[in-house]
């Protein structure tokens, strides 16, 4: 996709709608979509690189209630002909078709590969990449396996989503300390993982979400790992204007 002058590409992730009660929640809500808003005048598309809420799942006719502002905005933008493309996390990976069918708005499972201006992106949200976290890669294969969703779903929703949010509210409990501050490159999983996709391809920038902290780290000479913080305490994000990417931050 060739990006014209005066347009540009934005990534943000993790805004964890839903955390941790509804008034906090809906604040943050309200912010990302005066966000969008600002974007949207200058936005040649836009990536949602997951854990857009702290739990979705979607019934047969059911999705959880609430974030009519979020999804009317995003709406609003892909009727609008600006592109969105969607990523799910570890926190809302249960999409079945309802972005697709009722936004227009493709939602994907894993990394992909974009081509802005000649230089190439790699994007995705980041779970279960890279060395380790072993525990959680073995979660995620039960949690994406079709019949373990499939008997999730014959719960009552009310059952199903409190069993759902006491299991983020203790993960995030679990993972919270170490999200605030840049381990080093060795024990930084995305940047191992970055270092091995460069083995066999060339990306000029890696962009990922899920480790909540914004980090701007050169790979190599030619190459960069991005990572795009959250809307829960850095309302950080990311923008490339046909030449140059920069992570920024939301100022009102």
């Amino acid at each position: 996709m060739h990006i014209p002058p005066g347009k540009k590409v934005y990534f943000l992730s993790d805004f964890h709608l839903g955390l941790p009660d509804h008034g906090t929640s809906l604040a943050r809500e309200k912010k990302i979509v005066r966000f969008l808003n600002m974007a949207s005048a200058d936005a040649a598309m836009i990536f949602i690189v997951g854990d857009l809420f702290d739990f979705w799942y979607e019934y047969r006719k059911v999705v959880p209630k609430g974030f009519v502002r979020i999804l009317g905005k995003m709406a609003e933008i892909s009727d609008a002909g600006i592109p969105i493309h969607f990523f799910v996390g570890n926190h809302d990976m249960w999409m079945n078709g309802y972005f697709e069918q009722e936004m227009n708005i493709p939602v994907f499972h894993e990394p992909q590969s974009y081509e802005f201006n000649s230089k190439k992106f790699l994007v995705g949200h980041g779970d279960g990449l890279g060395p380790g976290d072993h525990g959680y890669k073995f979660l995620k294969k039960i949690f994406r396996n079709p019949v373990c969703q499939t008997l999730f779903g014959i719960l009552p929703p009310v059952i199903g989503m409190s069993i759902a949010r006491s299991s983020s509210v203790k993960s995030r409990a679990a993972t919270g300390v170490k999200d605030d501050r840049f381990l080093g490159e060795e024990n930084e999983w995305l940047i191992q993982y970055s270092k091995e996709v460069l083995k066999t391809d060339f990306y000029d920038y890696f962009i990922f979400g899920h480790r909540h902290l914004p980090i701007d780290f050169q790979v190599t000479e030619k190459s960069r790992y991005v990572n795009l913080g959250d809307w829960i305490q850095y309302d950080s994000y990311a923008v490339f204007d046909g030449q140059l990417l920069e992570l920024k931050y939301y100022k009102e």
